[in-house]
């Protein structure tokens, strides 16, 4: 990195941080801190909303992701607007007519403390991981590109977010995620318009997807009902829409987000806002992956994309490894010839070669792999997260580096901003104000929630030192959630649409179901986001069956 580069980036997460303190200082009131005084407007919520979910992961794991496995992963994101309808009609209206802090109150009136309690619990667990995983992605950056501390940077980058967060609370949160969206976007959009200018002059927009498909990484949709594939039309929008009623509709990040909206309408309109704009946004982002793709099938790619691991290993002096590299070397110089024989005059023989070409490589890769594991036993191997970065360190031009690492760091901050904000709050509000003290004041709570945000930081930081990359971080994320989105998921929809149930039978019933769903993820193979639906049902089938004994027990 240049110091122009240093400049842009030091400048753009300074003036967010000074800017977040400097506009949100004194917040005293709990109103005020943990709703931001109900002053936000449509345009704040939905920013604000797609802020919260569009962290560094989204930005350094999301193109890695396309760059390996094409487009499909769009599925993903397939049963969200479905899923922000329902939550616009029918858990806003409730939250606001209830003045509610956090998604979890509302637990107790419907049901009886231990059940509220274990609900924010859950939440308190996988988010606090996740907020971990937040602070974790951004810092394996910065370690790679300054060969700094690993640990060091994780507690730089948590203390920085805690700042303005602890300063300021919600309003705060939402503030500032006004501008790092604004940062995100434009730093994504110039990185396309550069990759694109980068690409040989008979290779357009048109050609490069047509080279993309016919290397398969254009096939966006899967129509087949295996449950073993993670993401398939069917799995996005059945296990999608559980998984994103949970996310929008019970998370207290996204909660307390359109809760500080101006009124039920403002928070409404803010939600569908992000629902119309969060998919295409994903696939803008996947496609941006995909152009890294066919960048690199005209300037050579390395064979791992880490090189922190090539340097630490014995792989220097690996003769099989060096083989290894000449063979990927000279398949690149084959593959290039295809695809610019596909630019001239597209042939059945050629698109036939290419799948040969690309198939090899696949396996000359793998091996490259298993060299290295051997070589330095405990490795991670898996080098999606760093596609992008390396892509954005060795081919982008002075300036340009330091504003997409403002973009991902951007993206990290207003995510963990978003999760350390609700767990202090849900803390506070649900563990400490309903079973500790009572009777305390405005500013009392308000000063707990502060300490307790710092808490969550520092247990944040604390799991971030110890995160490995698993399999690669925006799927360990969303993992992490749907181990426990499903239950939570299904203790609200009892308690909007099944009046009869009582909080015994939930409380025991969702127990039940988050130890099936735990079982079922570690003894089956199974893709992550049907785990969302079984938690899910699984609550509510337990806690009909409970009910029916308890119901006949009392009789």
């Amino acid at each position: 990195m240049h110091l122009i580069d240093w400049a842009v980036l030091t400048a753009t997460l300074a003036f967010i941080v000074i800017y977040g303190v400097w506009k949100t200082k004194g917040a005293q009131s709990m109103q005020t801190y943990l709703l931001g005084n109900n002053e936000a407007r449509w345009w704040t919520v939905g920013l604000s909303v797609m802020a919260t979910q569009a962290s560094a992961i989204t930005f350094m794991s999301t193109p890695g992701q396309a760059f390996h496995d094409g487009m499909g992963f769009v599925q993903f994101y397939f049963g969200m607007p479905l899923a922000i309808i329902i939550i616009s009609i029918t858990f806003v209206p409730i939250f606001h007519k209830l003045k509610v802090f956090t998604a979890y109150e509302f637990l107790e009136e419907r049901f009886d403390l231990k059940t509220r309690s274990l609900t924010a619990i859950l939440f308190l667990i996988q988010r606090g991981m996740a907020a971990g995983i937040t602070i974790y992605a951004p810092a394996i950056i910065l370690s790679t590109i300054l060969g700094w501390n690993l640990n060091l940077l994780n507690f730089i980058i948590g203390i920085l977010v805690v700042i303005y967060t602890v300063s300021g609370g919600t309003k705060a949160v939402n503030i500032t995620q006004k501008q790092q969206m604004f940062v995100i976007m434009a730093g994504m959009f110039i990185a396309f318009g550069i990759i694109l200018s980068y690409l040989p002059d008979n290779a357009g927009l048109h050609e490069s997807l047509t080279l993309a498909g016919l290397s398969g990484k254009m096939n966006i949709l899967d129509f087949s009902w295996n449950p073993e594939n993670r993401y398939t039309l069917w799995s996005g929008i059945l296990g999608g829409v559980f998984l994103f009623l949970s996310y929008f509709g019970t998370d207290q990040s996204q909660v307390q987000r359109y809760l500080s909206g101006k009124s039920i309408r403002e928070s409404q309109m803010g939600l569908i806002f992000n629902g119309i704009l969060k998919v295409p946004m994903q696939f803008f982002i996947l496609l941006t992956g995909v152009m890294v793709f066919v960048f690199f099938q005209f300037n050579k790619a390395p064979i791992f994309f880490n090189p922190k691991v090539l340097e630490k290993s014995e792989i220097a002096q690996n003769q099989e490894f060096a083989s290894i590299v000449k063979k990927h070397d000279t398949l690149f110089v084959q593959k290039k010839n295809v695809y610019e024989q596909i630019l001239n005059n597209e042939t059945p023989e050629a698109k036939a070669e290419l799948q040969h070409l690309l198939a090899e490589e696949q396996s000359v890769r793998a091996k490259a792999r298993q060299i290295i594991k051997e070589a330095s036993p405990g490795t991670e191997t898996n080098d999606k997260d760093y596609v992008f970065i390396y892509f954005i360190l060795h081919y982008l031009p002075q300036g340009l580096i330091g504003l997409l690492l403002a973009v991902i760091l951007s993206a990290a901050m207003s995510s963990t901003a978003s999760e350390l904000n609700a767990l202090g709050t849900t803390t506070c509000v649900d563990i400490y104000k309903r079973n500790v003290k009572r009777d305390g004041s405005d500013t009392h709570y308000v000063f707990t929630s502060r300490l307790f945000t710092v808490g969550w930081g520092l247990v944040a930081i604390f799991f971030a030192c110890y995160g490995t990359l698993f399999e690669n971080l925006i799927q360990f994320v969303n993992i992490i959630g749907s181990l426990f989105y499903g239950t939570i998921l299904g203790i609200f929809l009892i308690a909007f649409y099944m009046k009869r149930i009582g909080g015994d039978a939930v409380f025991y019933g969702a127990l039940l179901a988050e130890a099936s769903v735990i079982y079922i993820y570690k003894y089956h193979d199974i893709g992550y986001l049907w785990l969302n639906a079984v938690g899910c049902l699984g609550v509510i089938f337990f806690a009909a069956v409970f009910q029916i004994l308890i119901s006949s027990i009392k009789k």
